[in-house]
């Protein structure tokens, strides 16, 4: 069961990674005020802390709830 969700989650990252590199230079070479304004000011590690800390979460609830689910199985099998 770890595997499957190991390798799922594996595929989600790479998937995700992949649309993010595609999508870097969606301006067509223009720089995005909003980004360097956040980068002048510092706020741009906010931001960043922040979907970290989101995404942390996530991934802390689906094992979390992975690891109910097979206590949940292994229980209800023995009846």
């Amino acid at each position: 069961m770890h595997k499957r969700l190991n390798r799922w989650l594996f595929l989600v990252v790479t998937i995700f990674a992949g649309v993010a590199a595609r999508a870097q230079d969606s301006t067509g070479g223009k720089p995005v005020e909003m980004a360097d304004r956040l980068r002048a000011d510092g706020k741009i590690y906010v931001v960043v802390a922040v979907l970290v800390t989101i995404f942390v979460g996530i991934i802390a609830y689906v094992i979390r709830l992975d690891r109910k689910i097979s206590r949940f199985e292994k229980g209800s099998g023995q009846r």
